[in-house]
């Protein structure tokens, strides 16, 4: 009685476990973020918002492939921004001027 000095685990039940903090925004709403930039980012800043979907969608998958939980908008970000990026550092690497086809 005296060893606890009233700080039980009735009160808390999910204290004794890791705790993550609840203010950042949760996967589905990482998920929806993140195809939203992927899609901008076919038209605009691609070499930027291309990274930020694929961890937008990276974060909302759980950082794992494994598991069933993967929603649609997160892998969609998640390839969508990898393609976007990939598609970005082609056009930054274009070709030399003098060496096109004419």
């Amino acid at each position: 009685m005296m060893a606890s000095f009233g700080h039980g685990t009735r009160r808390h039940p999910h204290t004794r476990g890791r705790t993550w903090s609840r203010s950042g925004p949760d996967r589905a709403t990482l998920g929806i973020i993140g195809a939203i930039c992927a899609v901008a980012g076919f038209f605009v800043l691609g070499i930027v918002l291309g990274p930020v979907a694929m961890v937008c969608g990276w974060l909302a998958m759980g950082r794992s492939w494994a598991g069933g939980s993967r929603s649609a908008p997160a892998l969609v970000a998640l390839i969508l921004g990898a393609i976007d990026t990939l598609l970005a550092l082609v056009w930054l690497a274009g070709p030399a001027p003098g060496y096109g086809m004419f």
